[in-house]
């Protein structure tokens, strides 16, 4: 089923660097039948400044008694679904088509990006609606550990994006990337302490140190390229949904980097959805009825860039 995609925020005249195939599926297995699953998911990837989702589509086996595509208070596409067959097995199936342009190259030479941290704070009509991103979340993570580590990067008057891209380096270098040492539930204190954990956590991480000088981050969730290109390495996060952060600057912009692999987002990079943290936008979350005991869960996430990018086609 072709779900709609909304008119873009913007309308950029940039070339098409990457143009993607996106396939994203989740299979839940139960040793019992389930009697109703209700679902919602962000699988839809949204049209940005740097992308534009050219179609978008979820298969949900069974088929769901009822759906409906909405969007959420920060602009993102969500769906929900109610599949109320009985079922041992429910499959969530995702296919998109996204043309991505790539950040604009002057977002690190221009006078606000250079200007010193402390006053890249939202302030005034320019930043109010950032500052729902410099709250805390709930459980509060703004620790002292989170303060000191973020201090070491955040001295009096550096620039921002300097400061920036020192913590993506610091929790880069200071973190070890080890797949299932945490959980969607991990704690970034018990990040901090264990020096691991996945994509999520360091991007969480990276905006608890944020947050607690009073700058504005977003939680960004999208996907990797599969295969890089020809003499580039195959980056982390790249086999299931990636995670990242996104830092406002003055001029109500926003300049996203990646801590997991060290480096600022540039066009390998497709963006499903953005919020204050993980829970405002996890891929696929839900309720089931059952008395089933176990279930297990499969994820497999494909990104295939389309060479020669292909003809353009209208919006579904």
């Amino acid at each position: 089923m072709i779900d709609p995609s909304p008119p873009a925020d913007s309308t950029s005249e940039r070339p098409v660097l990457r143009r993607y195939r996106i396939t994203h599926r989740t299979t839940y297995t139960y040793s019992e039948p389930v009697s109703s699953s209700y679902g919602r998911c962000y699988l839809l990837p949204r049209d940005t400044e740097d992308q534009r989702c050219v179609r978008s589509a979820v298969d949900i086996s069974p088929a769901p008694a009822d759906r409906s595509v909405g969007v959420d208070v920060y602009g993102n596409r969500d769906l929900y679904f109610q599949v109320s067959a009985a079922h041992e097995e429910l499959i969530v199936t995702a296919e998109s088509e996204v043309e991505v342009y790539g950040p604009e190259p002057h977002r690190l030479v221009s006078a606000p990006a250079n200007s010193r941290w402390e006053l890249s704070r939202p302030v005034g009509t320019d930043g109010a609606l950032a500052q729902d991103f410099v709250l805390d979340v709930q459980p509060a993570e703004i620790s002292d550990g989170v303060r000191d580590y973020a201090a070491v990067s955040f001295p009096p008057e550096r620039p921002l994006v300097d400061a920036v891209l020192d913590l993506t380096s610091r929790i880069h270098r200071d973190f070890q990337y080890r797949s299932g040492s945490t959980s969607v539930s991990t704690r970034v204190t018990e990040v901090l302490e264990k020096r691991s954990g996945v994509c999520q956590d360091f991007a969480r991480l990276a905006i608890a140190c944020l947050r607690s000088h009073g700058l504005a981050a977003q939680y960004v969730s999208g996907y990797l390229e599969t295969q890089p290109p020809p003499g580039q390495e195959r980056l982390i996060g790249v086999d299931a949904t990636h995670a990242w952060a996104a830092v406002w600057m003055p001029g109500d912009r926003w300049l996203a980097f990646d801590p997991t692999n060290d480096q600022l987002v540039d066009e390998r990079y497709t963006v499903v959805a953005w919020g204050r943290d993980y829970a405002d936008v996890p891929p696929l979350r839900g309720v089931i009825y059952t008395e089933a005991r176990n279930s297990t869960i499969a994820v497999s996430v494909d990104v295939a860039p389309l060479h020669p990018l292909a003809p353009d086609q209208p919006k579904c």
